[in-house]
C-alpha cells in the first residue's frame, strides 16, 4: 500500500459542438424511453403501489412505511424510495404515471450523471458513448417505467461513485464522507443492495488517496461509522418505538426492520435457507418464510402463493373513481400474467405453473452459477456488451502510465470493474432476486464500454499488437449476441444476421487499414462506429419492448417475451368485473377498522387502491409473517375491528385460515362475482370470502 507521491491531474478534454449534440439527442433518448407514455402501465406493482396511497393520506403510515391506511404491517423494504413516490402523488395527484415518475427521472439523471463521471476521465467520447450504453440497457429501462425503486438506488450510488471519486484524487476526507452519506441514503432505499458497491468505493480509497496509510485507514472507519449511522437511522428508530404504536415490520419473523435487514433482505436472497443455512440449522426454514413442508410431505420447500401450484387469485375491483385497475398479479413469475388495457382483467381460473430449483425464483433468473448471466432469462437484460466491457477495462490497464502507477485512468477503470464483478458474482449465485435488480450492475458495464472503446481506438490507432483488441472485442461480442439471439428464434432470424453483418463489415474495414498501408484512420473511426451500432442494434430492440408492448407490472424487464404474453393475453382476457364485491363490502361496512382482511399483501392492494380504505393483509407480504394468533384474531374480530375475510388457498397461516373457516359464514361466491374453481380443483383453493359477523362479542 505504497503513498501516492503527487496528487494526480486530469487531462484536458475540450467539448466540441458534435459533443454537445450528440449528448443532447441522447437525453432525449433516455426521456423518450422513460417517460413516453408511463401511464399504459397502470399503478405498476400494487404492492408498492397500495402502500404509497397508505403513506400519503396519513403521516403515522408515513413515516412507519404502512402498507395499509390503519397501520398493521409495513412493507418489506425501507421508505425512502415509496416517499419519493408519495411526494409525486401530492404534486401531482394518485395517478399510475406519478408513481412512475420518481424512478424516469432518475433513470434519465443516471444518464447525465454517468456522462460527467466518464468525461471527467476518458474525455467526452467516451463520456458519450457510456451515457449511450446505459441509455439502451433493457432493464434499466424497464426499471425505470415501474415503480419499483431500483432506479433510484441506481442513482444514488452515482451519485456516490462521483463523492469517492473526488475523495480519492484530493485525499480529501468531505467527499469521502458524502459518499459514505449517499450509500446509506441508497441503503433506505433497497438496504443491503446498496453495499454491492462499497467494495469498488473503499478500495479504491485505500489504494490511490494521496495519503500516509494510517491516514486513509483511519478515514475509512470514520466513513464507516457516518455510512451505519445514515442508513440504520430509519430502521433504529423504528425498531425503538413500541411494537403496539406502529405496524408490524412486514416479512420479518420478530417484527424488527433489524431481523428484516438480515433475513428476508439479507441472508436469504443469498442462500436458499438464509441465516439457517449459513449456521447449519437445517432445511426447515426457507428463507424468509415459515417451517415446514407442504401438506403430505415430501422434501420441497414451503412455496406462498401465488407460486403453489393450481393458486388462483381472486378478482380484484375493476374500477375506482377515475380509471380501473391494472393487472393485479403484482408478484408472479414474469410472462404469467400480461399487462392487461384498463377495464380488462386476466382469466384468473388459469393456476400459477409451479416454480423449478432450490430457489424461489429460478423460473425467473435462472439456475445459479457461473453463466447464470448468460442464461435466456438473465442475457438480453444486462449482458449485451459485457465482453466489450471487459476488454475495454484491460485495454485502460494495459495503456501507459505516464509516470504514475495507479493514474486517473487506472483509477477510475478499477472503480468500475470493482462495481461490477461483486456484482456479477452476486447475481450469478445468489438464492433469490429479481430481474429488474440488474440495473445496478448498468453503469459500471456502460462505463467500461465507453472509456474502453477510447482507449481501444487509442491503441488501434498507435499501430502496436494492442491495437488488435479493438476488431477483437467487436468480433466476440457479435458473436456472443447471435448466440443469446438464438435463444428468441423468431428475432433472432434477422437480428443476429444483421448484427453479424454489420460487425463483420467493421471489423473488416479495421483490418483493411491496419494492414494496407496509405488507408486514411477516418476508416477506422468509421468502422468503430459502425461497429458500435452494430452492437447496440439488440439493446434497443430490448428496451422497446416494454413501450410497444406494455411491461410486466410487478416485475419488470424487457424482452420479446413482452410480445408474446401480450398476444396470449389477447387471446384469453375477457372483461371480469368485480364490482360487486367491493359494493357488497363498502355496503355492509359497519364502522369495523378494516374493510376486509386477507392472507397476503397481494390479495389485499387492489381494494386499498379501490377504496382508500383499510384492508389487513392478516400474514404480510407472503401471507406468512407471524403478526397474528387465532386467538388474537378471534379478540379482534369481537372488538368490531374486522368482519370480512378473503381467503385464496394456499397453506400459508393455516391456523388463521382454519379459524375462520370454522368460526364464519361463507358469502356464496355467485353472489358477489368471485371465480368458480375449475374441474378437479378443490374448492378451498378458490378465493372464498367469510363472514365472522356473526361472532357474539
Amino acid at each position: 500500500m505504497s503513498l501516492p507521491q503527487t496528487l494526480p491531474t486530469r487531462p484536458a478534454h475540450p467539448t466540441r459542438t458534435w459533443h454537445k449534440a450528440a449528448l443532447a439527442a441522447i437525453l432525449l433518448l433516455a426521456a423518450f424511453l422513460n417517460f413516453y407514455a408511463i401511464g399504459q402501465e397502470g399503478f405498476g406493482n400494487l404492492y408498492y403501489a397500495a402502500a404509497v396511497k397508505s403513506m400519503a393520506g396519513d403521516w403515522h403510515a408515513f413515516f412507519f412505511n404502512s402498507f395499509d391506511p390503519a397501520g398493521f404491517v409495513s412493507v418489506d423494504k425501507p421508505p425512502l424510495g415509496l416517499w419519493f413516490q408519495v411526494v409525486s402523488t401530492w404534486i401531482f395527484g394518485f395517478e399510475g404515471w406519478a408513481l412512475m415518475l420518481p424512478q424516469a427521472l432518475a433513470g434519465a439523471l443516471s444518464v447525465l450523471a454517468l456522462y460527467h463521471l466518464v468525461r471527467r476521465v476518458f474525455g467526452p467520447t467516451a463520456g458519450i458513448v457510456a451515457a449511450l450504453a446505459l441509455a439502451v440497457t433493457p432493464i434499466s429501462v424497464a426499471a425505470n417505467r415501474n415503480n419499483t425503486m431500483d432506479s433510484s438506488l441506481a442513482l444514488f450510488s452515482l451519485l456516490a461513485a462521483w463523492g469517492i471519486s473526488l475523495a480519492a484524487e484530493k485525499g480529501k476526507l468531505r467527499w469521502l464522507l458524502l459518499c459514505a452519506v449517499l450509500v446509506g441514503i441508497g441503503f433506505n432505499i433497497k438496504m443491503l443492495q446498496a453495499y454491492l458497491v462499497l467494495p469498488a468505493f473503499f478500495l479504491l480509497y485505500l489504494f490511490a488517496a494521496p495519503l500516509p496509510a494510517w491516514k486513509r485507514i483511519g478515514h475509512l472507519a470514520l466513513a464507516v461509522v457516518v455510512l451505519l449511522v445514515i442508513s440504520l437511522s430509519w430502521a433504529v428508530a423504528v425498531d425503538l418505538t413500541p411494537a403496539e404504536a406502529r405496524p408490524y415490520v412486514g416479512s420479518s419473523q420478530d417484527n424488527t426492520v433489524m431481523e428484516l435487514i438480515i433475513g428476508h433482505n439479507g441472508m436469504s436472497r443469498l442462500l436458499p435457507r438464509g441465516l439457517r443455512s449459513l449456521l447449519g440449522l437445517g432445511d426447515q426454514a426457507p428463507g424468509p418464510y415459515p417451517p415446514g413442508n407442504p401438506p403430505g410431505g415430501g422434501d420441497q420447500p414451503y412455496l406462498p402463493p401465488p407460486y403453489q401450484p393450481g393458486y388462483i387469485l381472486p378478482y380484484p375491483p375493476a374500477s375506482q373513481p377515475g380509471g380501473s385497475l391494472p393487472d393485479p398479479a403484482y408478484d408472479r413469475p414474469a410472462g404469467n400474467q400480461p399487462q392487461l388495457p384498463a377495464g380488462m382483467q386476466p382469466n384468473l381460473q388459469q393456476p400459477v405453473p409451479p416454480v423449478s430449483g432450490d430457489g424461489m425464483f429460478t423460473q425467473e433468473t435462472g439456475e445459479r452459477g457461473l453463466l447464470r448471466l448468460f442464461n435466456r432469462q438473465l442475457a438480453g437484460q444486462i449482458t449485451w456488451l459485457l465482453p466489450l466491457a471487459f476488454l475495454g477495462g484491460l485495454a485502460i490497464l494495459w495503456q501507459p502510465t505516464g509516470g504514475r502507477r495507479f493514474d486517473l485512468r487506472r483509477q477510475a477503470a478499477f472503480l468500475w470493474l470493482a462495481w461490477l464483478l461483486p456484482q456479477m458474482a452476486f447475481f450469478s449465485y445468489a438464492n433469490l432476486f429479481h430481474r429488474y435488480y440488474l440495473c445496478m450492475m448498468a453503469p459500471g458495464v456502460a462505463a467500461l464500454v465507453g472509456a474502453g472503446l477510447v482507449a481501444m481506438a487509442e491503441d488501434f490507432r498507435a499501430r502496436g499488437w494492442k491495437g488488435w483488441l479493438l476488431p477483437l472485442s467487436l468480433a466476440a461480442t457479435a458473436i456472443l449476441q447471435a448466440v443469446f439471439l438464438s435463444y428468441f428464434p423468431t428475432w433472432g432470424i434477422w437480428m443476429a444476421p444483421l448484427i453479424l453483418c454489420l460487425a463483420g463489415a467493421a471489423v473488416l474495414f479495421m483490418l483493411l487499414q491496419r494492414l494496407t498501408p496509405g488507408v486514411p484512420h477516418s476508416l477506422a473511426l468509421a468502422a468503430a462506429t459502425l461497429g458500435l451500432f452494430a452492437l447496440l442494434v439488440a439493446p434497443c430492440a430490448w428496451s422497446l419492448t416494454p413501450i410497444l408492448y406494455g411491461g410486466d407490472t410487478g416485475l419488470p424487464y424487457a424482452g420479446p417475451e413482452l410480445a408474446e404474453s401480450a398476444r396470449q393475453g389477447a387471446n384469453e382476457r375477457r372483461e371480469q368485473r368485480a364490482d360487486r364485491l367491493t359494493q357488497f363490502l363498502v355496503d355492509n361496512h359497519q364502522g369495523e377498522t378494516y374493510l376486509l382482511a386477507t392472507m397476503r399483501a397481494g390479495d389485499a392492494a387492489p381494494f386499498i387502491l379501490s377504496t382508500g380504505q383499510a384492508v389487513m393483509a392478516m400474514g404480510g407480504f407472503s401471507g406468512s409473517d407471524p403478526i397474528l394468533t387465532a386467538e388474537e384474531l378471534s379478540e379482534m374480530i369481537r372488538q368490531g375491528e374486522a368482519r370480512f375475510f378473503l381467503l385464496t388457498g394456499g397453506n400459508a397461516q393455516g391456523e388463521l385460515a382454519a379459524f375462520i373457516r370454522q368460526q364464519c359464514s361463507q358469502a356464496p361466491p355467485a353472489g358477489l362475482g368471485l371465480p368458480v374453481p375449475p374441474a378437479g380443483q378443490e374448492a378451498q383453493n378458490a378465493p372464498q370470502i367469510f363472514d365472522c359477523g356473526n361472532l357474539e362479542p
